[in-house]
């Protein structure tokens, strides 16, 4: 007898194949939508069992080729001995792995915080994402995730920290060009709250290799206003299960989201992220169902 997840599986078309699963998924009164997406899945939703060990890069990107995910945005704190970079012959076993399993490298991602204020810390975070940079040119991840920092620190100002953090992003962004990387800022709720606060950012920033990770679960006002206020920035995404409405969490309206992804005609890859313990597998299928339906349809 098939186990649920492996009925699910093979209930689920290929995703290469958009325009015959859009014909199959349209029920009566859904129209077939043509999109220029790529529905990928960010490696932060195995996050336990990548931790702990149950699961490795190598079967999580297995994975994801089952499923049908188009790519994987294999954040770096996955690597063995991170935050040291892998090996070049690790990079290019996963990297072998994952065309023979025809699954692409969206993106990888570290943690940083360009808002300390103190010049040589800073200085060790701007290292940091340089050498992060060069792993993601090796592993063919045409984006980097970056953080703008935790927040103001004790006696500075929101813009002077901005400003600071602005120097930071665009001496990675200089290095990062060079590499054929852009760096995805995520907003996250921690120095970027708003979309304000993302728009102020990205006026200081001169370098042309920075784009937004948007992340949908991070704004806590309303967040459909502000991913509509700011994904003329967005390079990628983070799709989650949950929103925030005035600082209350509830089930993210997924079709709303697409069609602000269609109506301001972003192409490219959109990584979903599931959150919690349990059931990472079936979870992460289930939203890619959501996702893809909400995407590939419009009723």
């Amino acid at each position: 007898m098939k186990t649920f997840f492996t009925a699910m599986l093979l209930s689920l078309p290929a995703l290469w194949s958009h325009d015959a699963w859009c014909q199959d998924t349209a029920g009566a009164g859904a129209t077939p939508v043509r999109s220029r997406i790529k529905i990928a899945l960010n490696l932060y939703s195995f996050h336990t069992p990548l931790t702990e060990g149950s699961e490795t890069l190598e079967s999580v990107i297995d994975y994801c080729s089952d499923a049908g995910f188009a790519a994987v945005d294999a954040t770096g704190y996955y690597f063995a001995g991170y935050p040291e970079a892998p090996t070049e012959e690790y990079i290019n076993r996963l990297k072998y792995r994952a065309f023979r399993r025809g699954i692409q490298f969206c993106g990888t991602g570290v943690r940083n915080d360009f808002t300390l204020a103190d010049d040589v810390a800073r200085a060790k975070e701007i290292q940091h994402v340089k050498d992060w940079i060069v792993v993601a040119a090796r592993l063919g991840a045409p984006t980097l995730r970056i953080f703008a920092g935790a927040g103001v620190p004790p006696g500075d100002t929101w813009d002077a920290t901005a400003r600071r953090v602005a120097r930071a992003i665009d001496e990675c962004g200089e290095f990062a060009a060079h590499y054929g990387v852009t760096l995805a800022l995520q907003n996250h709720n921690d120095f970027l709250k708003t979309a304000g606060d993302v728009e102020k950012l990205f006026a200081l920033i001169r370098t042309d290799a920075v784009g937004l990770m948007l992340d949908i679960g991070s704004y806590h006002t309303d967040p459909y206003r502000e991913i509509a206020q700011t994904i003329r920035y967005a390079i990628s995404w983070q799709i989650k299960e949950h929103v925030f409405v005035d600082g209350t969490e509830m089930p993210a309206d997924i079709p709303r989201v697409m069609e602000i992804i269609r109506r301001h005609d972003y192409r490219g890859y959109v990584p979903i992220e599931t959150l919690g313990k349990g059931r990472e597998r079936e979870r992460a299928a289930e939203m890619l169902q959501r996702v893809h339906d909400a995407a590939f349809t419009r009723r």
